[in-house]
């Protein structure tokens, strides 16, 4: 499935760049992920995932096959399968940054493959999913390129490698879906309950 989105951050866009390629800098923006290493150029980590109670460990690569300095764009694949399970992700993420007035624009697309549990969400949950942790991944990557840098106490180290929930991160969009209809159909119900003590 192929996904698109896009956030702004308030530094010039050779700033942006140059985080952006800082890995270790960013990583704990991206819930549940941790790096193990980083050569410049190959990434090597794990992501854990929360579906309901179980919680899934991803072991894998990232590589650069793209990096243009003049034109803000690169192009990231990763790949990886469950250390416990037969489920499997891969991506491939373009990410391609402009200047504006504020800042800089990011815009990020991803051609994304999964199977196993998380595969049980489907396309638009997914994508509904994706945009609040791209939003809260803008809001952290914010924080640090407009604060000086500080060293992590470890309460918030542990907080950072802590799994990324997708049922929890689910919850709104769900609820978002099923309310509206929800809602009419408890109208509807008082509606009738009501019209019939009339009679």
């Amino acid at each position: 499935m192929e996904l698109r989105h896009e956030f702004t951050v308030p530094v010039p866009v050779d700033d942006a760049w140059q985080a952006l390629l800082d890995i270790e800098r960013v990583a704990p923006c991206l819930p549940g992920a941790s790096v193990e290493d980083y050569d410049g150029k190959t990434v090597t980590g794990s992501v854990r995932v929360k579906v309901g109670p179980v919680t899934l460990t991803y072991k894998g690569t990232a590589v650069f096959d793209e990096r243009d300095e003049q034109e803000h764009r690169m192009v990231l694949s990763a790949s990886g399968r469950e250390t416990r399970g037969q489920g499997t992700a891969r991506a491939t993420v373009t990410g391609t940054l402009t200047e504006r007035d504020d800042g800089t624009a990011v815009t990020v697309l991803t051609d994304l493959s999964v199977t196993g549990r998380p595969a049980q969400f489907g396309r638009g949950l997914l994508s509904e999913v994706g945009d609040r942790l791209v939003s809260r991944f803008a809001e952290c990557l914010a924080e640090k390129l407009t604060k000086p840098e500080e060293p992590a106490p470890a309460a918030a180290v542990a907080e950072e490698t802590a799994p990324l929930d997708l049922t929890r991160t689910a919850a709104l969009p769900v609820a978002r879906r099923v309310g509206p209809p929800l809602a009419a159909a408890l109208l509807v119900l008082v509606a009738w309950r009501w019209r019939r003590r009339r009679r």
